[in-house]
């Protein structure tokens, strides 16, 4: 009764109040029929609260969102599912589904009517053109009598994610020599002679075939050990972005970031259709959490796409190297770059030694600024031995990818016609 009381509306208040002046009003002139109108009015709002204080209604509330992984731009559904599992019904209720602000406006509902074994079922559409992982929910629930004198509030405390991957354009087939590669110490290994118990093993790593575990080597030694000389050739490629907040200009979903964030979540999906298996580093590094293992059967490109949604720009001015000494890198190295320095350059020298092949789509952020091009990382790149392209503001990605591969192609047929020296 005194959470109902505390639920007073602004009209339950002043029926109170105007039923307290009234029959006050009443026994001072003496007018009996008016303190019978006054206790009415008075009484109308605890009769209210009386009512909703003791009603027991128990809803319970179910809600997915399809897909809970979306585009940046294209439209997901949220589906609430609500049920009364009281036996009393319940009178009239107001809902509301909170979502964040870049997923549009928040959605409303009332109800009515909720008995005994009462099911309903809402839809509502979500839609974002920023990318990023939000939550929806809660909900907010609020009983009201038929008379509006009272009204309650309730929350259900569940959310349920959901990921806004950046846009991605289709990328045409280029040239993309060099990206075989084995995983480091996968090459295989003649033996003479030996038995199973000759067999070269090593630790366990994310992404192995389990039927590769050597069961043997891994009870004797208490963890997982797989075969060195089965690990199979896989092409491999690393995409490096640069998300550094100075190597960057603009705001927003126009800012050159976000359009380098959309070129490798562009390039991430283009590779893993030709059969790459892609692992994302930036400028903070490697995510040891997120390495390599992005491909399968069914090309599934959702965790590199995941991890591109939330990056965000670091305040780091140097590039970070420490992924360079893991001992599983090589093959492709594909980068997206900002503004680079001198000191810039002789970190991407050592990741071009660290590759098969090293290509970059190197954003013109000069451009961003709307002063007109003051040339990119491109031609810098390009002098140590890059195969690099410039992307600008008003560039098309699929066109920049193709003049990168006509890039390749000449450097492969330059390759071709040089004679072999023999010393």
């Amino acid at each position: 009764m005194r959470e109902a009381l505390s639920g007073l509306t602004l009209r339950g208040r002043a029926f109170l109040a105007a039923g307290i002046t009234a029959v006050a009003c009443a026994v001072v002139m003496g007018q009996d029929q008016l303190v019978r109108v006054g206790v009415l009015v008075a009484v109308l709002p605890l009769l209210a609260a009386a009512l909703i204080g003791r009603s027991r209604y128990r809803l319970a509330l179910v809600r997915t969102v399809n897909p809970q992984l979306v585009s940046a731009g294209s439209p997901a559904t949220v589906t609430l599912a609500l049920s009364n599992e009281g036996r009393k019904p319940s009178g009239l209720l107001m809902l509301e589904d909170h979502v964040p602000y870049v997923l549009g406006t928040r959605h409303r509902f009332v109800l009515e009517g909720i008995g005994n074994g009462w099911r309903r079922q809402v839809t509502y559409q979500v839609r974002s053109d920023v990318r990023g992982r939000f939550e929806i929910g809660p909900m907010t629930v609020r009983v009201s009598d038929p008379f509006g004198l009272i009204e309650l509030g309730r929350s259900f405390r569940t959310t349920i994610p959901l990921t806004v991957t950046p846009r991605t354009t289709p990328l045409p087939h280029i040239p993309l020599g060099g990206a075989w590669t084995g995983s480091g110490d996968n090459r295989p290994r003649a033996f003479a002679t030996g038995s199973a118990e000759d067999v070269t093993v090593r630790e366990y790593r994310r992404g192995d075939d389990l039927r590769r575990v050597h069961w043997r080597s891994s009870a004797r030694v208490g963890e997982l050990m797989v075969r060195r000389e089965e690990q199979p050739w896989q092409s491999r490629a690393t995409l490096f972005l640069d998300n550094r907040a100075g190597a960057h200009r603009g705001r927003g979903v126009a800012s050159s970031l976000e359009t380098a964030v959309s070129a490798a979540a562009s390039i991430a999906v283009h590779l893993s259709h030709r059969g790459f298996t892609v692992r994302l580093v930036t400028a903070a590094g490697e995510d040891q959490a997120s390495s390599w293992h992005y491909r399968d059967a069914e090309l599934n490109t959702g965790p590199l796409l995941e991890a591109l949604a939330v990056v965000e720009p670091l305040p780091h001015r140097r590039l970070e190297t420490n992924w360079l000494a893991d001992p599983t890198h090589g093959g492709l190295l594909v980068a997206v770059t900002g503004s680079l320095d001198d000191v810039d350059l002789l970190v991407c020298n050592r990741m071009m030694h660290h590759s098969t092949t090293a290509l970059a789509v190197c954003l013109d952020v000069d451009s961003w600024l709307g002063e007109g091009s003051r040339g990119s990382a491109a031609s810098a790149l390009a002098g140590h031995g890059w195969r690099a392209a410039s992307l600008g503001p008003r560039d098309r990605l699929d066109q920049v990818w193709q003049d990168l591969g006509a890039t390749v192609a000449r450097a492969g047929r330059m390759t071709a016609d040089t004679p072999e020296q023999v010393r």
